[in-house]
């Protein structure tokens, strides 16, 4: 289906497994690999076989407060065998910016984690802790859940002052076992609303983190795995790459068939183990779009849908038809019977 006039308007096929069309995965892993701590259902296994194919696995995480070596660390104990240099975080890319517009050795005041720490020292730049330290910059990223109050405050201080101000990543929430938390960008927030200030960021879906995964992965044939659309299929979308969502994390249908041009993934699978197959065609069918055993079509106020076969394959022909319909704007068709009957 694929493309028209540079606007995706469905779901691209593959004749070959996604893990021989291209040459690294760069996996999201909150959502993607895993959920709460655990693994997702089939993510191990699936990502072994895609390795011992010769695909190369990098994980691509906003998470700011983690280094890359817990998160191998965890990655491993997962069962996922994983290096330091495997894993690239939005503390990672903002210290990179950072180092660009500041002098070497330049102290930066620190809201957020150990993560931001290593990530600064790496690229030769000085931690501190305190606006009264003089900072030639403000980094902030997410601090886990006992980051005191009084660190927006020191921010607020210098930013006030007119340092310049760097942010890690502005999602605004992150998944918990507990329910929905405030992410990094709910801090950020605040701190703008103290100063009024405007923060460069460097996370998904913005061009600096991806620049910082092609700077250290070396890929040249990359797909972007993930699960959330504001995200890693907008950041894929802002790199010009192809990209793969999992609907084991935050995407729902309803969400997908609505998405707008730059959150429309080239391909869409349950789980991980959509890296080890092709993925079908959906052909333009008279007025519908169809895929596998499934027509689906674009009605004056709703989604139709006809057939049977895979619920996958009738959602992609569903996307084909809503994005189709929708052009550069979002569909505002009603999806939900239709999706009802795929039992998504």
């Amino acid at each position: 289906m694929g493309m028209s006039q540079g606007v995706r308007t469905g779901p691209d096929g593959s004749g070959q497994a996604l893990s021989t069309a291209y040459d690294t995965a760069l996996l999201d892993l909150d959502g993607v690999v895993y959920a709460g701590g655990s693994a997702i259902a089939h993510a191990v296994e699936s990502l072994e076989v895609a390795r011992a194919g010769g695909m190369h696995l990098a994980y691509v995480t906003n998470n700011a407060l983690r280094t890359p070596d817990a998160v191998a660390e965890h990655l491993t104990e997962l069962g996922i065998p994983t290096g330091a240099g495997d894993v690239i975080t939005s503390a990672q890319a903002v210290a990179r910016l950072i180092s660009e517009q500041v002098p070497a050795g330049a102290r930066v005041l620190v809201i957020g984690g150990e993560g931001l720490r290593v990530a600064l020292r790496e690229r030769g730049l000085e931690p501190v802790e305190s606006a009264d330290d003089d900072p030639a910059a403000v980094v902030q990223g997410f601090g886990g859940p006992d980051l005191p109050w009084g660190r927006f405050a020191e921010a607020s201080y210098a930013v006030a002052r007119g340092v310049p101000w760097f942010a890690s990543n502005t999602d605004l929430t992150i998944p918990s076992g507990r329910g929905i938390a405030p992410g990094n960008g709910a801090a950020v927030e605040v701190v703008r609303i103290a100063t009024g200030a405007e923060p460069q960021v460097a996370g998904k879906p913005l061009p600096p983190m991806h620049r910082e995964t092609i700077l250290r992965t070396g890929a040249k044939r990359p797909l972007v795995v993930g699960d959330r659309l504001d995200t890693d299929i907008e950041g894929a979308f802002n790199g010009a790459v192809d990209s793969l969502l999992v609907l084991t994390g935050v995407t729902d249908g309803r969400q997908l068939l609505a998405a707008p041009p730059q959150h429309r993934p080239t391909y869409v699978d349950a789980d991980l183990r959509g890296l080890l197959t092709g993925q079908p065609e959906v052909t333009a069918d008279g007025d519908g779009f169809r895929c596998g055993g499934w027509t689906a079509t674009a009605g004056a106020d709703r989604l139709e849908l006809e057939g049977d076969g895979e619920a996958l394959d009738g959602l992609r022909a569903l996307c084909a038809a809503a994005w189709t319909a929708a052009g550069e704007g979002s569909c505002e068709l009603d999806g939900g019977k239709a999706l009802a009957r795929l039992g998504l």
